[in-house]
């Protein structure tokens, strides 16, 4: 579970609970909403607490047909949740001991000790954005100078600013789990948590506010488990090759490693990088992973293929150190390291976790009880603007939608893999079931993965047979770059390159 603010126990937490359930009328809608979130939050589950899962478990909305683009029916009933509470601690609980409250853009319940920092007020160390120098992210030495010498100086009083401020700042405090900017000595080695967290564990590195729900209605925390660095926020600016630009919104850098409390087992860790470079700027830093050297002389700029390029790299089979903890260090080598979130997934061993992506803005569960995440990893195209409809297939949701146009995908894989690709076409446009005009030849496309052709003058009104009918291509063995990536481009010959839906499945045994 995330950070207790005033260390409220769970005994306190479940009798708090029941008491404002029952303080609701355990019959209303808002009581059997509280109910859910609150029996998903005891039991650990809390990814289960998204839109959709809310809307058809709870709110009575089919699960064939709820879009939560459409349908804003789970988020308005929250908003007045948590207008209720707040009502509630305003009257008949105001001397309640310990209050509820459901953190704006999220569904999960906090429970604070009156007087301390409140879940729904944002705390932390972030250093204010006043402090960082003009021009923008201050924390890319290297844009301001290209010599490694003045770029530790720079850095170290960096540091020792953010430090100043720590200690100085009115109210000054940490967060559970958190450490200041001092690094801890390495002989230091804090005693596993009674209540280990449970995966998923998804991190926001210098993030101090309440949980963020992205695209796909996971949770992502406020940064924790960390020990050194300091915190840039970023200038707000457009974000290529991802639906979720808050995960990039924050840096930690500076020397510093995340030491994160795991059971026993195999793990799948996802870290994210971005930065503002120019190009022709080279800055480098080692990431190691229980000791060991993971990436050497790594430069997020060449590995993203740019600046303002969000980037993923995926390890597979991580596991904890003897004393149960996981430890990544990030270390400078010709600039500051910086890392923006990381993500520690259940995994599978010796083998990545499959990856299933549909070209529309909302997650779905197919017929499989299988997740597709809404598109990512992309860059140009267009995401069609209304659902379309083909004829009658086994998901038929799965080609709803379509990225269209001249575009590619960069799908994170683990470096060691061979993976297994596989694409969906659907044809909406050309041939009599569509605009009734055109028909094979109108659209005629190539489909590449790291330059080499999978699909040439690919045809999909002409695979199909008809229109509104669906294609499905499978590719496999296929060796992913030295960056961790598949990368998969759709170049037009005549008309618009399309695609609906694709999977990525690892090949390891």
């Amino acid at each position: 579970m995330y950070p207790d603010p005033g260390h409220v126990s769970a005994e306190a937490q479940r009798a708090e609970f029941e008491a404002v359930v029952q303080a609701l009328g355990s019959s209303s809608r808002l009581a059997r909403l509280l109910q859910y979130m609150g029996e998903k939050y005891f039991e650990g589950k809390i990814d289960d607490l998204q839109e959709y899962n809310i809307a058809t478990e709870v709110l009575g909305r089919s699960q064939a047909t709820f879009d939560p683009s459409q349908d804003a029916l789970a988020r308005v009933e929250t908003h007045r949740l948590r207008k209720r509470l707040k009502e509630f601690y305003s009257s008949e609980g105001k001397d309640h001991p310990i209050q509820l409250s459901i953190a704006a853009g999220s569904y999960i319940p906090r429970f604070v000790r009156p007087g301390t920092s409140s879940p729904d007020s944002p705390s932390g160390s972030e250093m204010p954005e006043s402090a960082a120098p003009s021009g923008g992210t201050g924390f890319l030495v290297a844009r301001a100078v290209r010599s490694w010498k003045f770029g530790l100086l720079a850095v170290m009083l960096v540091l020792m600013g953010f430090g100043a401020y720590r200690l100085f700042r009115p109210g000054a405090s940490l967060k559970e789990g958190q450490s200041d900017a001092k690094p801890v000595s390495g002989n230091v080695s804090p005693a596993l948590p009674s209540d280990l967290p449970t995966p998923p564990i998804r991190i926001l590195a210098g993030y101090a506010d309440n949980p963020r729900m992205d695209s796909a209605g996971a949770m992502w925390s406020a940064d924790n488990y960390f020990s050194g660095g300091g915190i840039w926020p970023r200038d707000p600016q457009p974000t290529a090759r991802t639906s979720d630009p808050f995960i990039f919104g924050r840096w930690r850098t500076g020397d510093f490693y995340y030491k994160i409390p795991l059971s026993p087992g195999a793990y799948e860790l996802h870290l994210f990088f971005l930065t503002t470079y120019s190009p022709d700027v080279v800055s480098t830093f080692s990431v190691r992973i229980n000791g060991k050297l993971t990436l050497s002389a790594f430069d997020v700029n060449s590995d993203a293929f740019g600046e303002n390029i969000a980037d993923e790299r995926v390890f597979r089979d991580v596991s904890p150190g003897e004393d149960g903890f996981l430890r990544i260090d990030f270390n400078a080598e010709k600039g500051p390291p910086v890392l923006n979130a990381i993500e520690v997934l259940p995994g599978l061993p010796h083998k990545q976790l499959p990856i299933r992506l549909i070209a529309q803005t909302s997650p779905l569960t197919d017929s499989r009880g299988q997740l597709w995440r809404p598109d990512n990893y992309f860059m140009n195209g267009r995401l069609s603007a209304q659902p379309l409809h083909v004829s009658a297939v086994r998901d038929p949701e799965l080609f709803s939608g379509e990225r269209y146009g001249h575009f590619s995908y960069a799908i994170p894989v683990d470096t060691r893999g061979r993976y297994t690709v596989v694409l969906h076409f659907a044809e909406f446009y050309f041939g009599p079931g569509a605009s009734g005009r055109g028909g094979a030849g109108s659209r005629v496309f190539r489909v590449m993965c790291n330059g080499e052709m999978l699909l040439n003058d690919f045809d999909v009104f002409k695979e199909a047979g008809s229109s509104l009918h669906v294609v499905t291509k499978t590719f496999r063995h296929l060796k992913p770059t030295a960056q961790g990536k598949l990368n998969l481009t759709f170049e037009p010959v005549a008309n618009n390159a399309t695609v609906s839906a694709m999977e990525v499945t690892d090949e390891s045994q």
